[in-house]
């Protein structure tokens, strides 16, 4: 920090009164200072819907320029579709104003009449093949974190503790084209395990919706994390769409009535005229111990806007009076809090495979 700048503060490209609003933290001891929410880059894909490329683009630009400095992506979200939107979003903006993230070993299926492709691989030669086309898409020369992605899917989690990690470790790091490693997944008892099994260092791991109003498992692992010197990266505060006034996508893997539940909660918040993201960010932000940096997926400027007021102005007195009403009337009710196994449940049987 310089004074109560970041070290990423650019004279001339950020708007420095709102750059002193944002708060900054530590991101575990890798030395990067960051904005306590990050951009999430599965929004610039056909994940979450249709969405507005200029609107899209324009959105990151005020981000960074209020402040946020924390960009994560990956090769799987849209198939390259976000790095490649992020990329000419970034034409623009000086590299040291940001740091960035991406991923190897998950990639989508690009024919499901191909058993053979099953959007995953984990080796040597397609991880060297996937970081320089990501390193091309996002038009840089490096990134700050290389991430393996969704490790609870293959069958067992050796090719990436004994291929992958090495491979990201002597032929990325190395040479240069990224600073740190890190897992991410869903199940955060996989994410664990990979950690206390690796010869490699593990910086980060990213846990997405198990930090949230409904579900709290991660909190379970944050004192094991800290013990191993891995930072703790927060995703998905709003469960994938679950947890805001719109409520999720079709695909989405939880069980109906913890969707039906979530449902009246978001109507409760309408009918009071707030925002239940706003609710579900308060809650992530404040809750302790709690990891440092929350990736949002934001790809248009009114929720950008939404999650910068709850960044510099908290919540008011109504918000928490209708955080607490909804926390008693709907969210106490949830069974079901979480989708784990589900979707590796549905992968195996779409392609056969019989782990």
């Amino acid at each position: 920090m310089n004074g109560d700048l970041p070290s990423t503060f650019v004279q001339g490209f950020h708007d420095e009164d709102a750059v002193r609003k944002m708060k900054y933290v530590p991101l575990g001891d890798t030395g990067l200072i960051v904005s306590q929410i990050g951009i999430g880059g599965t929004c610039f894909s056909s994940l979450f819907g249709e969405y507005d490329e200029a609107e899209a683009i324009a959105t990151i630009h005020q981000a960074l320029k209020s402040g946020i400095n924390y960009i994560d992506t990956a090769p799987y979200y849209g198939q390259g579709s976000s790095e490649e939107l992020i990329g000419k979003a970034l034409k623009t903006v000086p590299r040291e104003a940001y740091y960035i993230a991406t991923k190897v070993g998950r990639y989508g299926v690009k024919n499901f009449n191909d058993k053979s492709d099953t959007g995953f691989d984990y080796t040597a030669k397609r991880t060297l093949q996937s970081v320089e086309h990501s390193l091309k898409l996002l038009g840089i020369n490096a990134v700050d974190v290389i991430q393996i992605h969704d490790i609870e899917f293959p069958e067992t989690i050796d090719t990436v503790l004994n291929e992958c990690l090495p491979t990201l470790e002597e032929h990325v790091v190395n040479k240069g084209k990224a600073r740190f490693i890190g897992v991410t997944g869903y199940p955060v008892s996989v994410l664990k395990d990979c950690v206390a099994r690796s010869k490699v260092k593990i910086s980060s791991i990213i846990s997405y919706a198990r930090f949230t109003l409904i579900d709290d498992t991660l909190s379970e692992y944050l004192e094991f994390f800290k013990e191993n010197n891995v930072v703790v990266i927060n995703a998905a505060i709003f469960q994938m769409g679950l947890l805001s006034n719109d409520g999720p996508q079709p695909w989405h893997p939880a069980h109906e009535k913890t969707k039906q539940i979530c449902k009246q909660a978001g109507d409760y918040c309408k009918a009071h005229g707030i925002e239940l993201g706003q609710l579900a960010l308060y809650h992530a932000l404040t809750k302790q111990p709690g990891p440092p940096l929350h990736l949002i997926g934001m790809n248009n400027r009114n929720i950008l806007q939404s999650n910068l007021e709850v960044i510099h102005n908290s919540i008011s007195d109504k918000h928490l009076e209708v955080l607490k009403e909804i926390n008693e009337k709907f969210f106490s009710k949830v069974e079901h809090r979480h989708w784990e196994g589900v979707e590796v449940k549905a992968y195996r049987q779409t392609f056969g495979l019989k782990y």
